[in-house]
C-alpha cells in the first residue's frame, strides 16, 4: 500500500461509521453535484446533499454508502466526512432508493417542523414585545 494513498473517516453523531485507509479515489455529492477527490488534490472544504458516497480503496475494490447531509473536509491526506446518517450495502439501487425514501423525505418533514417553529417564535417575539410595551 502506497503512502501516497486517502485516509476516509465517516463520522456519525455518536460514533464513527468508517475509518478507512488505503482510498484512491472519492466521490460525493454537493449542491452543485458530484465532486471527486484523489489524493493529491488542494485541500477543500464541501457541504454534502443526501445521496450515495463511493470510494475506492486497493484491497477493496468500489465501496457504496447512502449519506446523509453533511460536510466533507480534506486536509492532506485526511478526508473527514460527517453526516447525520449513513447506511452501506453492496445494492447500489437498494442504496439510492433508501436516499430517496428515507433521507430526503425527512429532510423535507425538518424543514416543515422548522418552518413551524419560526412561526411560532416569532408570535411568541411579537407577545413579549406587545406584553413589554403594554
Amino acid at each position: 500500500m502506497s503512502s501516497a494513498l486517502m485516509h476516509l473517516k465517516v463520522l456519525l453523531p455518536s460514533n464513527i461509521f468508517a475509518d478507512t485507509i488505503g482510498v484512491l479515489r472519492i466521490v460525493a455529492e454537493t449542491f452543485e453535484g458530484s465532486f471527486g477527490l484523489l489524493p493529491h488534490r488542494l485541500d477543500c472544504v464541501a457541504a454534502l446533499t443526501p445521496g450515495i458516497l463511493t470510494f475506492e480503496t486497493e484491497a477493496d475494490g468500489e465501496i457504496f454508502v447512502a449519506v446523509d447531509e453533511g460536510v466533507l473536509i480534506k486536509t492532506d491526506l485526511d478526508v473527514l466526512i460527517s453526516v447525520r446518517r449513513a447506511q452501506g450495502g453492496n445494492d447500489l439501487g437498494q442504496l439510492r432508493h433508501a436516499v430517496e425514501q428515507e433521507y430526503l423525505t425527512l429532510n423535507e418533514e425538518a424543514k416543515v417542523v422548522r418552518s413551524v417553529m419560526a412561526k411560532l417564535e416569532t408570535g411568541l417575539l411579537r407577545r413579549l414585545a406587545t406584553f413589554e410595551h403594554g
